[in-house]
């Protein structure tokens, strides 16, 4: 891995993981994180700590409304020093509220029952599953953050709708974002930047009628259209009920797991190009998979107003030490965390 650079010009770390701390049963993940011997914890803990970056967004970590879970894991894992490892405190946080696991109290995926996962605003096996946190060195505007959980699906102009599937009732309270869709200024000593963080559905596990293929595609639309001038995201309204996207001239960060790649897997090459490939975000990324099964779904994008130093992601070859925190799905998480050096 990389050593940090460019102190003296005041370059921040940015960077996303999917860590996989999600718990099929509610309350498990806050069991597991009360104590610090949790292996799999320690693991995840130990890839931030030895990649130490300034602004973090954790995805697949369970959602507690009083964020109980985000507490435990930065005082029984990240602050305790990792087999020699530089111990990390995130002074500022937040758990972001999810759509996973609330059932809609439809029958959403058409097999005769309305308590599955698949009926749920968002896959879930409980509310909170899979949901994602924001970690911070530097001050979280939480008052000036913005959220799009509560967003419907049929409101996005040419909604990429699944013809003849969802009732006029149900598309009545389907939102669209599976998660949440959240735009968190993050105050830094050189300004302010405001991140971008989402984790639309997989394109897959669905029918020929591909609802989740075009949820997909609209999730990421959402960002795509909120960072577009003229207009294009006038249409988008908040949970607060402010309309309209992000002022032309902020500068932003897209984070997260897009769960979508533009040159494999089951996808729709355009849908991750809305955002790689739109003329406010920065080109001089890098292209890597950063997944365990071949993908390239995990990412931080720039706004093409900062500067770029250099990228990676944590991902240890087989010959080096630090392997170990990778070698298996089980042993951290199937993902790779990804992070960017950049300043204002």
């Amino acid at each position: 891995m990389e050593t940090r650079k460019n102190v003296m010009l005041k370059t921040f770390r940015f960077a996303t993981f999917n860590a996989a701390l999600n718990r099929n049963q509610a309350g498990l993940l806050i069991s597991d994180l009360s104590t610090p011997n949790n292996q799999q914890a320690q693991n995840v803990a130990e890839i931030i700590q030895r990649v130490n970056p300034d602004v973090l967004a954790l995805q697949e970590f369970d959602y507690d409304k009083d964020g109980k879970a985000l507490q435990l894991f930065q005082d029984n894992y990240l602050r305790l020093s990792q087999n020699g490892a530089q111990s990390i405190y995130f002074k500022y946080s937040y758990a972001v509220p999810s759509n996973t696991g609330i059932l809609s109290g439809m029958d959403l995926d058409k097999d005769g029952k309305t308590d599955s996962p698949s009926d749920a605003l968002g896959y879930g096996f409980h509310p909170g599953q899979y949901a994602f946190a924001i970690l911070s060195k530097y001050p979280i505007q939480l008052d000036k953050c913005r959220t799009f959980q509560k967003f419907l699906w049929k409101d996005m102009p040419g909604a990429r709708l699944p013809q003849n599937w969802f009732s006029a009732q149900a598309l009545e309270i389907f939102r669209l974002s599976s998660k949440n869709h959240i735009d968190m200024p993050i105050k830094l000593p050189t300004g302010i930047i405001h991140i971008l963080v989402a984790h639309p559905t997989p394109p897959v596990f669905d029918g020929d009628e591909r609802r989740n293929k075009r949820r997909n595609f609209d999730e990421i639309r959402l960002l795509a259209d909120y960072i577009t001038p003229a207009g294009k995201g006038d249409y988008l309204y908040d949970d607060k009920g402010q309309k309209g996207g992000l002022d032309t001239v902020a500068h932003f960060v897209i984070m997260g797991d897009m769960n979508a790649s533009p040159v494999e897997g089951d996808r729709d090459e355009n849908a991750i190009n809305q955002v790689l490939k739109h003329p406010r975000v920065h080109q001089q990324v890098g292209y890597h998979h950063t997944t365990n099964w071949g993908l390239c779904v995990d990412y931080v994008l720039p706004s093409k107003n900062l500067k770029v130093y250099t990228s990676g992601l944590f991902w240890p070859k087989s010959s080096e030490p630090l392997y170990y925190l990778v070698e298996k799905a089980e042993t951290s998480s199937d993902h790779r965390l990804v992070w960017v050096d950049l300043s204002i």
